[in-house]
């Protein structure tokens, strides 16, 4: 072989290599595709004996209590929407805190630190968090739920306390805690991908280390931040040890917060009432998760559709 043949070899030898892995790549992105709509077949198929059955035939079941499929679904897709909304509300301001404080403000060596804990906390196991939202958490927070229903009991989201804190918002707290770190990882990868130059811009005009984050790093970072807390919110939506240790269940629209035995999620229920299900009652629990499979679904792509509208953010697209 001539040098001249070389260059040609070499073309051919990338060529093949190229083609392997674009096939790789397509075969990579397809499986999710099929593996999604596998996913959505099984669902659907399994719950079909449930979703064309008769209200008679329904309640036959010996835990539905219910008039309709639809009657019985509300309260628990009521009930999880209002548990993960709360928890995003607890867990959004402290992520943003903590990671401003680590990209920012903290040493580089307080940073680090810091930051492989704030990781830790998303290895625990959510069985974990349950435990110790029912043994430690709860008796902590009783006297705290105590006082708000005895202070503020006139207004309807903290009255009707009882002891012990076996609510929606205990099980909201824990929920927080669980998406801190998924929430608080990705927004502090987000800020630190601020251009330096936006930055030293922003301190060269005189502004303070707190206006150059709000001028230069928050608008920046707007889009990964929605995309971190949609993150997060699809992870509270299908919490369910945690959740089924913590919460007296219920299955009413009621936004009394402090006061048990009214609410419950899906993913909690179908653990709860799965063991013990058989023939229509297994479709209809379900018939429950595609409820739930559907509102994940709808979140990701609202997230997707939000990170769509901000281009120039590479990190996130």
């Amino acid at each position: 072989m001539t040098s001249e043949d070389e260059p040609a070899v070499k073309r051919s030898k990338g060529g093949i290599a190229g083609r392997l892995f674009q096939w790789l790549s397509t075969a990579a992105g397809l499986t999710i595709l099929v593996t999604l709509a596998a996913v959505a077949g099984f669902l659907i198929l399994r719950a079909w004996p449930a979703l064309t059955a008769s209200p008679a035939e329904l309640q036959e079941i010996s835990w539905f209590k219910a008039d309709s499929l639809l009657s019985y679904v509300g309260p628990l897709i009521f009930g999880t929407l209002l548990a993960s909304v709360l928890a995003l509300l607890i867990a959004v301001p402290l992520s943003v805190g903590i990671a401003l404080f680590i990209s920012h403000y903290a040493p580089r060596r307080l940073a680090q630190g810091l930051g492989y804990i704030i990781d830790l906390l998303a290895a625990i196991p959510s069985v974990v968090y349950g435990l110790w939202g029912a043994l430690w958490l709860a008796p902590v927070l009783n006297p705290i739920f105590e006082w708000l229903t005895s202070s503020l009991g006139f207004i309807p989201l903290f009255a009707g306390y009882q002891p012990p804190a076996k609510n929606i918002l205990t099980a909201s707290i824990v929920l927080g805690v669980m998406i801190l770190p998924i929430i608080t990882a990705v927004a502090r990868e987000v800020f630190l991908q601020t251009p330096r130059l936006h930055e030293e811009a922003a301190l060269a005009l005189g502004a303070t280390r707190w206006e150059m984050v709000r001028m230069a790093v928050l608008p920046f970072g707007r889009s990964g931040l929605v995309s971190a807390s949609m993150l997060g919110l699809g992870r509270a939506l299908g919490e369910t040890m945690a959740v089924l240790m913590i919460l007296s269940p219920g299955f009413l629209y009621s936004f009394f917060l402090l006061e048990p035995g009214q609410h419950q999620s899906i993913a909690a229920n179908i653990a709860a009432k799965f063991p013990e299900a058989s023939g229509l009652s297994v479709s209809a629990l379900i018939a429950t998760g595609l409820a739930l499979f559907v509102i994940t679904l709808v979140v990701n792509m609202f997230a997707r559709w939000i990170i769509s509208r901000r281009s120039e953010f590479s990190g996130a697209n």
